[in-house]
């Protein structure tokens, strides 16, 4: 009954924002950030990295703690951090139906999976990204 976190991280290519289409439920079809849930005995900036990798085949660096997301209807706390693509190319794996970049003003965001994926795009696109039209 405890509450399950979440590690996940934005990140941009050539000041796109890697999204992911989840090809699981729940929000099966929508657009995602990579992301996961932290496994017993790894830390969450450990988990962070390695659900970027099986996702989206992107290794990062992380840069920063963007954000702390919780809602009182769902039982997950989601950490977000900034990420630097430093390795890979971008490809739908792990649960991914597919990958891409978007233009902050190309982001789907009628099509977003979760509370917190509209949430931490907008505060990405607002602190760390030129274009803030959204």
């Amino acid at each position: 009954m405890d509450p399950k976190v979440v590690a996940g991280t934005l990140c941009a290519i050539d000041g796109r924002v890697v999204l992911l289409r989840r090809g699981v439920e729940p929000a099966m079809g929508k657009w995602v950030f990579p992301g996961g849930y932290v496994d017993r005995g790894e830390s969450v900036r450990e988990a962070a990295i390695r659900e970027t990798q099986e996702e989206s085949n992107l290794l990062v660096r992380l840069s920063s703690l963007l954000d702390v997301y919780s809602y009182p209807q769902s039982p997950n706390v989601i950490v977000v951090y900034t990420a630097e693509v430093v390795a890979g190319e971008l490809q739908a794996r792990d649960e991914s139906l597919e990958a891409g970049t978007f233009e902050p003003s190309r982001i789907p965001w009628d099509e977003l999976a979760f509370p917190s994926t509209t949430d931490a795009l907008k505060d990405y696109v607002r602190f760390y990204l030129p274009q803030k039209s959204f």
